[in-house]
């Protein structure tokens, strides 16, 4: 990826030392984080993708840099994975602290064509270096188990769901304790025909616009109907009682 755009404009890469898979958006509070110099303008750190991003964008780079790309993840981001994952957290990081960012992501199983993957993600920065991002988004991109001949083309999408079965696996160690993995089977996505994943099934690569903003507007003016409730009480709210009859209040 860094040789790959490399050929845009200068590089610094500044990555965690060591596999970082689901660590979504943690951040290192109470240890030391240490950087390590491997060659021009490429450092390692000992802690987590958003950690990597802030040492880089506020002490390691000497300017700060007009884009940030976090990646290539192995492995595809998509949907509900935007919530766990490291390298999508990367660019939200790089986003909120108000550069433009983009997260990379190769779909494969043993082996990942990685080749292909830098040449959609050159293509994509310099489009976004170009034109710029709407304020305080990201752009999610998930490339296809394909030969470069093989991809379709590009989709703008949105994040799917997706269902697990047996997300939980309990085993016995050899002295009788229990003990579990989080891991189960996907077992289905939801049906969305602009979605991610129905993309990447298709033979397109995905390309996703996430907002930092997580806030449900829609619902706003429903849930101020529970200011009074909160406030005074249930006994003493005239809305939760003509909402929920003679309920009683939790402790009375």
């Amino acid at each position: 990826l860094a040789k790959g755009l490399a050929k845009i404009g200068e590089v610094w890469v500044v990555a965690p030392d060591r596999e970082r898979t689901a660590v979504a958006h943690a951040v290192t509070l109470h240890k030391p984080l240490r950087v390590n110099q491997i060659g021009t303008r490429s450092f390692s750190v000992n802690g987590t993708p958003v950690d990597c991003v802030n040492l880089a964008l506020l002490k390691i780079m000497t300017k700060p840099p007009q884009l940030v790309v976090s990646g290539i993840n192995k492995g595809v981001n998509l949907g509900d994975d935007v919530m766990y994952s490291g390298t999508v957290s990367g660019a939200m990081e790089g986003a909120i602290l108000g550069v433009p960012s983009v997260a990379i992501s190769q779909e494969g199983q043993d082996s990942f064509r990685f080749a292909v993957g830098v040449v959609y993600a050159a293509r994509i920065a310099r489009l976004v270096l170009a034109k710029g991002l709407p304020e305080e988004t990201l752009l999610n991109v998930n490339i296809p188990d394909r030969p470069r001949s093989g991809i379709k083309g590009v989709r703008v999408t949105c994040l799917s769901r997706r269902r697990f079965h047996n997300p939980i696996i309990e085993k016995v160690d050899p002295h009788g304790r229990k003990y579990y993995w989080i891991a189960g089977k996907r077992v289905s996505w939801s049906r969305n025909k602009d979605a991610d994943h129905e993309a990447i099934e298709e033979g397109y690569v995905s390309l996703t616009p996430i907002h930092l903003d997580s806030t449900h507007y829609g619902v706003l003016d429903q849930f101020r109907s529970w200011e009074p409730m909160i406030k005074h009480g249930l006994r003493k709210s005239s809305a939760w009682r003509s909402a929920l009859g003679s309920m009683e209040e939790p402790g009375t």
